[in-house]
Order: C-alpha cells, then structure tokens, then sequence
C-alpha cells in the first residue's frame, strides 16, 4: 500500500472504533501509537487489525509520539488522525488521487470542528481550521516535541479541498480538564520565554481573544454554541497567563 493512518491514543476506548473504521475508507494499513493506555483501547485497536507501536513515556499531548509514529509507518504516505476525529469517503477518495502526483510533498487538511457532536462551528476562527496531515514520509524530517507544534517536512504544500471531521468539547467537565492540562504546559512556555503577566495581562487576554471569537471571527452567529465556545475560549487564553502569573511568583 502507498498510504497508512496513524492514529495517536491514550485512554481513548471510547473514541478509537469508530476512528478505526473511518480510517479504513482510505486504507487498511493503520499504525496505532499508543502512549501507555490502561483501558481497552489496544485491545479494541488489536481487534480491527491494527498495527501498534508503543511510545512512552507517557505524554499529556500528541507532538512527541507523532514523530516516533511516523518514522514506524511502512508507506510512501501517512495521513495523521487523532483518536476523535473522522476520515470521510469523500475526503479519502481525494486523498488517494492525488497521492498519485508527486507535485506536492505535504498537505493541509480542512477540519470540521463538531461541538459535542451536533454543532459544526463555521465561525469564531474554527473553519477552515486547516491542519498539516497529510505527509510523504521520503520529505518529512522531523516533529518538534512542544505542545502545537508543526512537522518540518522539505518540498512543497499543497491544500485538500474536503474536510476532516474533529468531535470535539463532549461536555463541560471533560473541556475544563483538557484546557487546565494543556494551558499549564503553555504558561510552562512562556515562564521560560520570561514573558510577563500582570492584572492587565489577564484582562487583556480575556476580552482581546473574546472580542476576536465571537465579533471580529463572528463567532455570535453560530448561535447559543457559538457564543459559548467564543467565551470558553477567552477563559482558556486568561487560564494560561494566570498559571504563568503563579509560576513567576513562585520565583520572587
């Protein structure tokens, strides 16, 4: 085959089925990553043929285990999903054509992002959304291990026309987790960047990133949703500053 998915979990049994069985309209070569999973996702994965490579250790976030899943693929292409998110039969007949020219080395991908499974947020900066997923692994040199960080591939990008589909903010309880995990590796950053926080710092971050979601990115007219996410966003932006105000505190 010319092309594999690679699939990177942890804990996710609830998820990896369901992405498993997308990703085969586009192959049946899947590479799973998994980052020491105790629950049933290896076995679930195991079960639709999977092919698993075990990272550790352990990662709070995608970036480090992506390189290492890569470099264990066996095929010309990779196509990187994260255990929430869809291949679609669309997206996947795009994808074998044009693996076919070697005009392009790497590809952004447009992402649906799907509130709680039932709001697809067109506003507030979430579409198009584009993601860089779609890689020759010939060209691709390495991926830095920070948090949100993008894949050094050599040649040129092209973009995709059809979209992923992303599942995100199931409920409150599980986005507040993830954003107070993630935002203090962030503020993790920028305490070693030596940036500054202040009381005008957080009040500047939360109304600048919720002017930008929901007015300038019109994100009001996705509705209830909309509005709630452009809020939560806001928040999460104000959280990261805030873990950063207490690192440098911690310091006088």
């Amino acid at each position: 085959m010319s092309i594999s998915v690679l699939i990177q979990i942890h804990n996710e049994e609830r998820h990896i089925e369901d992405c498993i069985v997308s990703a085969k309209l586009l192959t049946n070569s899947i590479f799973i990553t998994d980052m020491e999973s105790t629950d049933r996702s290896v076995e679930i994965a195991k079960k639709h043929k999977a092919q698993i490579v075990r990272f550790s250790p352990h990662s709070h976030y995608v970036e480090p285990a992506r390189e290492f899943g890569i470099k264990h693929t066996n095929t010309k292409w990779v196509m990187i999903l994260d255990a929430d998110e869809r291949m679609t039969d669309k997206l996947a007949r795009e994808i074998k054509e044009v693996i076919q020219s070697d005009e392009f080395t790497y590809y952004k991908v447009p992402r649906k992002n799907i509130f709680g499974g039932k709001k697809w947020l067109l506003h507030g900066g979430w579409w198009p959304d584009e993601q860089m997923r779609l890689i020759n692994r010939e060209a691709f040199r390495l991926w830095p291990k920070n948090i949100h960080s993008t894949p050094q591939v050599e040649g040129k990008m092209g973009y995709l026309q059809e979209p992923f589909l992303h599942y995100f903010h199931g409920n409150l309880e599980t986005m507040v987790k993830k954003t107070v995990l993630f935002e203090n590796i962030e503020s993790e950053l920028l305490f070693k960047a030596n940036k500054p926080a202040s009381t005008l710092t957080f009040f500047r971050k939360y109304f600048g990133e919720l002017w930008r979601r929901l007015i300038a990115k019109q994100g009001l007219f996705d509705g209830e949703i909309g509005i709630i996410e452009s809020i939560y966003q806001a928040f999460s932006k104000t959280i990261t500053y805030l873990f950063l105000y207490e690192k440098k505190s911690r310091t006088l």
